[in-house]
């Protein structure tokens, strides 16, 4: 089977040329396109709802919100894991999902049963779920500074309002959250004194604020045969609007109006948390986190080149400055491991010119390992892996092994041509040479494809970090083998001619030759010794084995530092700074 398509190969050279062209082509189209990031994505698929319910401790938000919504969610299909947390005016739940489920089926999944819980909750609460992101979507975060001509309250205007929604237009951002600063709002300080003395409740105080900040529509006018719309003009845009809405009437009927029994101003919403920037104090800035599968080295240049677009509509003198940047981790992992692929395959040809000496002979060697690469990344692409640092250090693992079939067969080539070399017709050497090692070259590559096997079998975490790997040193071993018994025979036809120079005339090989043979001849003749000293090896490396320590994965300097405190429960901000 494999020598027919040895031969196959050989005699319909310009189409497998052509298929190798249309192959490699494809393969660095998809290359270009592959997503790119630091690390594997190892968090689990996970669905977040998030429930507002203001005021209310934690004890009452556990008891009304959070439990229905675990206990609705323990039903949802493969879900394996429900955690809830509650907190002050907060609930969270996470649903954590089996590994292979898509995300967005479990997020339509999660809907489904929030439906049939929210008769469940109490009125007015309504839980929303958190964004389409994993938890490695924190891939950029920016700060605002306006120097001494803008408050903390203005930048946060600023972010909320303009920024904001205009990083949610970019492809590929699944939210971007605000951090740090004052939300404004119109604050009402009710005089409970003048409430009591107006015999006015607090609830008619609130209606009447709810009621007054809209605007309401009516009918049709028509006048001069052209019709006017009727609509009240009623929201809140000042705090006069505010002090001068109505509550009630005494008993004279004055109206009561708010500025009668409250001191209205502008004030600061209730915050739970700040932003410092490099310990020179309280900073606004924002969080821009990634949709589930984008690729973030494209998202990331997205972003800033929308920022710098954005920088023009700012006002005078407010500057963006950027807090965390993950593109630079990524590009710095990738640029190295490139860097190392680059070098390996270097070392790979220098090696393989100097024990052929034949530099011609060497490029059919060196070909297989780009070609190799780039098929490798072709089923990458369409299988959806990112190229990261473990996917891509396959790919360095398995350089080594996916050049050995062609530099076998090129030796191979070169004995049968000082043999045969004007006896037979140059082609038929080529096939003859080929078909002689190709099949047990290919089944050996084949076997080499296959000793990842066992990786596929990791689960959760470790399935997520190690199968990126084993999945890319398979396909760039099973290119390998591929190209050994199509293109590898043809190159060698074309290449392989000229003045080929015997193993023996190789200086170097004559030196190693000479170095091999008494070792070789030492270790036969003292077999026992040989493998007692093998074996007390072995046994001597257990020890070390055993002590050397372990952990799940290697220190990683990412060159940015992320403080996150942890305090004791209860603590104010006015502590905590």
């Amino acid at each position: 089977m494999l020598e027919k398509i040895i031969e196959a190969s050989v005699n319909n050279r310009f189409l497998i040329i052509i298929f190798t062209i249309m192959i490699g082509a494809a393969g660095l189209v998809t290359m270009l396109d592959t997503p790119v990031d630091a690390i594997p994505d190892l968090s689990d698929v996970q669905v977040i709802i998030f429930t507002e319910y203001p005021g209310q401790a934690p004890q009452v938000v556990e008891d009304q919100v959070t439990y229905p919504l675990t206990s609705a969610m323990l039903a949802v299909p493969y879900a394996k894991v429900v955690r809830g947390y509650s907190f002050f005016g907060l609930s969270f739940v996470y649903i954590i999902f089996e590994d292979g489920t898509d995300l967005y089926w479990a997020r339509s999944r999660v809907l489904e049963y929030l439906n049939y819980v929210a008769n469940r909750l109490p009125a007015g609460v309504t839980p929303t779920l958190g964004p389409d992101a994993t938890g490695v979507g924190w891939v950029y975060e920016y700060t605002l500074d306006g120097g001494d001509k803008y408050d903390l309250q203005q930048l946060r205007s600023i972010q909320d309002w303009y920024l904001r929604y205009e990083l949610m237009s970019v492809p590929g951002v699944a939210e971007v959250a605000s951090i740090g600063g004052f939300v404004k709002q119109y604050q009402v300080e009710v005089d409970p004194n003048k409430l009591l003395a107006y015999n006015i409740p607090i609830s008619k105080v609130r209606m009447a604020l709810k009621r007054s900040n809209n605007d309401v529509g009516g009918r049709l006018v028509e006048m001069g045969e052209t019709e006017f719309m009727v609509r009240g003009l009623g929201y809140i845009k000042s705090i006069e609007d505010v002090e001068n809405v109505p509550v009630g009437v005494d008993e004279n009927g004055t109206p009561i109006l708010i500025k009668n029994i409250a001191d209205v101003h502008l004030g600061p919403e209730l915050r739970r948390g700040l932003a410092d920037w490099n310990g020179e104090g309280e900073t606004v800035g924002g969080i821009v986190v990634m949709r589930f599968g984008e690729n973030a080295l494209k998202t990331i240049h997205a972003v800033k080149q929308k920022l710098e677009e954005l920088k023009k509509g700012l006002p005078e003198g407010v500057t963006i400055h950027t807090a965390y940047d993950r593109s630079g981790l990524i590009e710095r992992a990738i640029d190295n491991l490139k860097e190392k692929l680059l070098e390996e395959s270097i070392v790979v040809a220098l090696v393989t010119i100097i024990f052929l000496l034949h530099f011609r002979s060497a490029f059919v060697a060196i070909f297989t390992l780009p070609m190799g690469i780039l098929m490798a990344f072709l089923v990458m692409y369409y299988q959806g892996l990112n190229a990261n640092i473990m996917s891509l250090g396959g790919i360095a693992i398995a350089i080594g092994a996916m050049i050995d079939a062609a530099i076998v067969m090129i030796e191979n080539a070169h004995k049968h041509i000082e043999r045969d070399g004007g006896k037979k017709d140059h082609w038929q050497i080529i096939i003859d040479s080929s078909k002689e090692v190709g099949p047990a070259l290919f089944y050996s590559l084949l076997i080499i494809t296959l000793s990842f096997l066992p990786v596929f079998t990791l689960q959760a975490q470790e399935g997520r970090l190690f199968k990126p790997l084993a999945f890319t040193k398979t396909y760039s071993m099973a290119a390998a083998a591929l190209l050994s018994i199509t293109i590898v025979p043809v190159l060698m036809g074309y290449f392989i001619r000229g003045k080929i120079l015997p193993e023996e005339k190789n200086p170097i090989n004559r030196f190693l030759i000479r170095i091999y043979r008494p070792v070789i001849n030492l270790v036969l003749r003292f077999k026992w010794t040989t493998i007692i000293v093998a074996l007390v090896v072995l046994l001597v490396s257990i020890f070390p084995v055993e002590h050397i320590g372990s952990e799940f994965m290697p220190p990683l300097n990412e060159g940015d530092l992320l403080y996150m405190p942890t305090t004791d429960p209860g603590i104010s901000i006015t502590k905590a700074k």
